[in-house]
């Protein structure tokens, strides 16, 4: 028996029954579910991912909207430029592929803000292709299980991913399979504080666990911060125009946040980012909202 083999009869028995893993889930709710998940708990994720999916079932219904509906849509997942992103993706496969999802890896990266992980993750979970699907959950359980150190870095690597390769087997569908039996895994047992390690399929050969469960060395990274950054005070200018009826003046935005600064670079950041539109020097709109400009006037 191979970690995979173990993983997967895992996973067969202990598996959380989310609805972007049923079998007749489209590949576009995968890739919606993986934009969703990033940086979000399932909790949060699962009731937005159905609302979304409920409106625009395929890539086309999406691009046929305005960005704005799908900014409103996202309400408070946080991290609002995913949905001008997959607004962007569904546009661009419109254009490109027919309104379809691409099964092929490199047409996929090729997307608008589709990376390394999100580009693998759907080729995987949604095509049952063999490629290495690396997230933060997947680079602790291996970093762990095979390297025996406690975490692995911040970011993803190309080791990492040639690490994880090595790890699949060789038959598609069931690589496909393990793939996502490592990232429960690390989701739900290998987790990075206090994990389950009775509960884990390797804990017999764990190699963290033969080296006695390691502390990681150096500080430990700590949760972020929400309250009282700009990231709260972009959250709730956002939420002032997406429940708007019509242009908002800055006098009611002004209303959001006290500090006349932060408030202020909030909102160019929000410009910046292509999320929100000013029309004229103090009236501003969810990007889309603005007037269209005539084909002839262009």
């Amino acid at each position: 028996m191979t970690l995979a083999d173990d993983a997967i009869t895992w996973f067969d028995k202990n598996a959380r029954d989310l609805p972007w893993r049923q079998p007749d889930t489209t590949a576009w709710g995968v890739l919606v579910s993986e934009v969703m998940l990033q940086q979000t708990p399932v909790v949060r994720v699962e009731p937005a991912w159905r609302s979304w999916m409920t409106r625009w079932p395929t890539p086309a219904d999406l691009a046929a909207d305005p960005p704005s509906e799908a900014i409103r849509m996202w309400g408070r997942l946080g991290y609002p430029r995913r949905a001008m992103r997959l607004h962007a993706c569904a546009v661009a496969m419109v254009e490109r592929h027919d309104g379809q999802v691409p099964s092929d890896l490199d047409q996929l990266l090729a997307l608008p803000g589709v990376g390394t992980y999100t580009g693998r993750a759907v080729a995987t979970f949604a095509y049952g292709q063999r490629h290495p699907v690396v997230d933060t959950n997947v680079r602790r359980v291996v970093s762990r299980a095979v390297e025996g150190k406690p975490d692995a870095g911040p970011t993803t690597t190309a080791a990492d991913l040639v690490a994880m390769a090595e790890l699949l087997p060789d038959e598609p569908a069931r690589a496909a399979r393990a793939s996502i039996a490592f990232m429960e895994l690390g989701a739900l047992v290998c987790v990075a504080r206090s994990p389950h390690c009775p509960e884990c399929p390797f804990e017999a050969v764990c190699a963290w666990r033969r080296n006695g469960s390691p502390a990681l060395e150096g500080p430990s990274r700590k949760p972020q911060r929400y309250a009282g950054t700009d990231r709260q005070v972009r959250g709730l200018l956002l939420e002032v125009l997406r429940h708007a009826t019509g242009p908002v003046p800055r006098q009611r935005l002004d209303g959001v946040w006290n500090d006349d600064v932060q408030r202020a670079r909030a909102l160019a950041g929000l410009v910046e980012d292509g999320l929100v539109e000013p029309l004229g020097e103090d009236v501003f709109v969810l990007a889309g909202d603005g007037p269209r400009v005539p084909p002839q006037a262009l």
